[in-house]
C-alpha cells in the first residue's frame, strides 16, 4: 500500500503550465506576479494592504518593525508553536515573554496575558494553532486595555474564521504563510496585512533593502531593510492556490469530520477541539496517552511509518530549546504547553486523501496504539 505522508500539497495543471509561462516570460523574481496575488490577497481580506514576502517568519519580523518594536522591549506570545514566532522577536532586539498554552484551545491562555504584562510590554503575536483562531474579540479588548499592538501568526489559518469573518478582515497586522504544508502555498512564501498604505510602503522598503526608487532612475535607502521579497514563480502557485482555497478549506473540514466519526478515543487519545465553525483544519494532532504506554513517542512514530502511514510533531514547546533554556527558562515553567509538546501527533490531512484514508489511519493508530498499551 502507497506511503500516506501526514501532508502533500495539491498543484494544479493549470498553475504548472502558467509556472512554465512565468519562466518562458523571463520576468521570474518580484513582478506582475506578485502585484496580482496582492490584489487577490486584498480582496480574500476586505480590501485591505496585502504585501507578500519569501516567509511568513519574514512578514512577522518586519512587522514587529513596522510596530517600532525594538530593543528594551518585550513582546508576549507563547511557546506552543513553530520557533520562529519567538525567533522573530529576538531578530528585533526584542525579548519573548512566554504565556502558557490553554489545554482545551491549545492556544495562548487569554486569562494568563495581563499577569505577564510589564511596563515594557509593546505587543502580543497570539497563534493559531492548527488553524484554529484566538478568540479575537477577547483578544483585542484586552490589547486595548493596555494599548499593545497585535501581531497575529496567522500562519496556519488562512481561510479560518472569527464569527463568519475570514481571519485578516479585521485586526491589527495580520500575517500568513504559504509554505509548502500550509492549505495554500507558493512553494516557500508569506503575506503581511496592513492597517494603511504607509504602512505598506515602510514595509515595502523593510522587504527589499530599504530601498525607494524615484521616476528618473535614482534611489535612496532611509531604513535598514533586508532581502526578503517574493518571487513570480512562487506569486503565480499562489494565484492558483488561493482560487482553491475555499474547496480545500472544505474538503479538510470533511476528512476533519471523519476522523472525529471513526478515531479510538476509547484507547485515551486527548483530540482537538471539535470547532468547524472557526477552524480551516489545517492540522489534526490528538495527544498521546504516554502514561498509559509502554514506548515513547518516537517509538509510535516508527511503527506508524512502519505501516504506511506519516506522522508529524507540531510543535515541540519551544521554550525548552536550548537558545531559550539560556535565556532563564526551564521545563516546569509552562506545564500545559510541555504536556502538548511532549504528546501531540500530526495524523495526515490534506484535500487529496480519500475517506478510506482516514479509515485506514484511524484503523492503524488503533492497532498500532493497541500494540504499545501497558
Amino acid at each position: 500500500m502507497d506511503f500516506l505522508p501526514f501532508t502533500r500539497p495539491s498543484i494544479d495543471e493549470d498553475t504548472i503550465s502558467r509556472v512554465g509561462e512565468v519562466l518562458r516570460s523571463g520576468w521570474i523574481t518580484t513582478g506582475p506576479k506578485c502585484r496580482e496575488l496582492e490584489a487577490a490577497l486584498s480582496g480574500f481580506v476586505g480590501g485591505r494592504p496585502v504585501r507578500v514576502v519569501s516567509s511568513a517568519t519574514a512578514a512577522l519580523e518586519m512587522a514587529l518593525r513596522v510596530a517600532g518594536i525594538g530593543p528594551g522591549d518585550e513582546v508576549i506570545t507563547c511557546p506552543m508553536s513553530w520557533v520562529a514566532t519567538a525567533n522573530v522577536i529576538l531578530a528585533v532586539g526584542a525579548t519573548p515573554v512566554f504565556v502558557d498554552a490553554d489545554a482545551a484551545t491549545r492556544n495562548i491562555d487569554l486569562d494568563r496575558i495581563e499577569a505577564a504584562i510589564t511596563p515594557r510590554t509593546r505587543a502580543l503575536i497570539p497563534v493559531d494553532l492548527a488553524g484554529l483562531p484566538v478568540d479575537r474579540d477577547r483578544l483585542y479588548a484586552l490589547a486595548g486595555r493596555h494599548g499593545l499592538r497585535v501581531i497575529e501568526d496567522a500562519a496556519q489559518s488562512m481561510g479560518s474564521l472569527w464569527k463568519g469573518e475570514r481571519i485578516g478582515c479585521r485586526g491589527d497586522l495580520v500575517s500568513f504563510s504559504f509554505h509548502a504544508n500550509k492549505n495554500m502555498t507558493s512553494g516557500e512564501g508569506g503575506c503581511l496585512v496592513l492597517n494603511n498604505e504607509d504602512e505598506a510602503r515602510l514595509f515595502e522598503k523593510l522587504r527589499l533593502q530599504g530601498v525607494t526608487r524615484s521616476a528618473d532612475g535614482g534611489m535612496d535607502v532611509d531604513v535598514l531593510g533586508g532581502k526578503a521579497n517574493m518571487t513570480d514563480i512562487a506569486a503565480v502557485i499562489g494565484l492558483g492556490q488561493l482560487a482553491r482555497l475555499p474547496a480545500f478549506n472544505q474538503r479538510r473540514r470533511e476528512l476533519a469530520r471523519r476522523y472525529f466519526d471513526e478515531f479510538p478515543r476509547d484507547l485515551g487519545f486527548d483530540l482537538p477541539l471539535t470547532d468547524f465553525d472557526h477552524s480551516n483544519w489545517h492540522m489534526f494532532q490528538p495527544l498521546l496517552p504516554l502514561d498509559a504506554m509502554r514506548v515513547g513517542r518516537g517509538d509510535f512514530i516508527a511503527a506508524m511509518k512502519e505501516e504506511g502511514i506519516g506522522v508529524g510533531v507540531h510543535y515541540p514547546a519551544m521554550h525548552l530549546f536550548t537558545l531559550f533554556r539560556g535565556r532563564g527558562f526551564a521545563e516546569g515553567d509552562f506545564p500545559v504547553a510541555e504536556d502538548i509538546g511532549r504528546r501531540t501527533v500530526t495524523l495526515p490531512l490534506f484535500p487529496a486523501m480519500s475517506d478510506d484514508d482516514v479509515s485506514r489511519v484511524c484503523a492503524t493508530t488503533r492497532r498500532v496504539l493497541n500494540s504499545v498499551l501497558k
